[in-house]
């Protein structure tokens, strides 16, 4: 049977084909488009006129695409970009108008068991471990092992509602780290105090900018073709530094840094470098296994 997800993130829509068996998914068919739903979306907390328009525009692609491998069994999810604007069920009924497809809105704690049962399915869970998705509205964190998860939580802290709040200057300035930083101790009390006690070694970086950060360490890895990959700390944190240190230009010409995260990657890097310090994490796993592979298996 050939299902599909989509999810409607607040920076990129996602749709995933994939054939169910018993004992497996098999994806036959993916793509995503950069969105940016959540374009100056703190100004008013509103979807914005151009980015709804991109928004529905999309959606219709993606219907073509779901036409034509004929799927009947669709899930479409919506995340922090559409729960949290004023018009954001306005979106959904233009969306359900316009193609058909019905989205449902979740909340964060639904969105973190979604991610943790995507990851769970990549095989990087192994002992303690702390995954992180960084989204463009929010970031979920969930402490886990191969056994289950122990704490999970959304915040309101994605990287492009931080970049619309803080990112002042280029390339950013040490004031404008040190308002982020103090912004996610406000934020994050919760996550720490419970991590300090959990006692994590390995965070697993979900998708999105750690496939980033993976891809600019090393240019050759294929990325598209496995479920989870290490990515070097010590790599990491050299590259961090380089990405926080760097103006837009000169991220722009870096190879494998698309256009969507020029900017947004360095957010991301600040809120990686206070959860790793603060945490004492000494290993960083890639799972490119995410929400749409959790999504998909709730699909029945």
């Amino acid at each position: 049977m050939k299902i599909a997800a989509i999810d409607l993130g607040t920076n990129t829509f996602h749709l995933i084909i994939a054939e169910q068996t018993a004992s497996e998914l098999k994806i036959i068919y993916k793509t995503n488009q950069p969105i940016k739903l959540g374009e100056d979306i703190t100004k008013e907390n509103k979807i914005i006129p151009a980015a709804f328009e991109r928004g529905v525009n999309c959606l219709k692609d993606f219907k073509a695409s779901l036409d034509e491998y004929n799927i009947t069994k669709i899930r479409a999810v919506a995340t922090s970009g559409v729960r949290s604007a004023s018009n954001g069920q306005v979106f959904i009924n233009t969306v359900k108008k316009e193609t058909g497809i019905t989205i449902d809105i979740i909340d964060g704690e639904e969105e973190a068991n979604l991610i943790y049962e995507g990851v769970k399915l990549s095989g990087a869970i192994q002992g303690k471990s702390l995954i992180m998705d960084i989204g463009g509205g929010s970031t979920e964190f969930i402490f886990c092992d191969e056994n289950g998860y122990y704490w999970k939580k959304s915040f309101d802290i994605g990287a492009a509602r931080l970049m619309q709040k803080f990112f002042k200057s280029d390339p950013i300035s040490n004031t404008d780290q040190e308002s982020i930083n103090q912004h996610l101790k406000d934020t994050l009390t919760e996550l720490i105090a419970f991590g300090k006690e959990f006692g994590a070694t390995t965070l697993i970086g979900s998708a999105g900018a750690f496939e980033t950060y993976a891809e600019v360490i090393d240019p050759t890895i294929a990325i598209r073709e496995m479920a989870k990959a290490p990515i070097a700390i010590d790599a990491y944190h050299q590259l961090s530094k380089k990405l926080i240190g760097s103006t837009h230009q000169e991220r722009a010409t870096m190879p494998n840094l698309i256009s969507l995260r020029v900017d947004m990657i360095v957010m991301a890097s600040i809120i990686t470098d206070y959860v790793l310090a603060e945490l004492n994490l000494l290993q960083i796993t890639l799972s490119t296994y995410d929400l749409k592979m959790g999504v998909l298996q709730t699909i029945k």
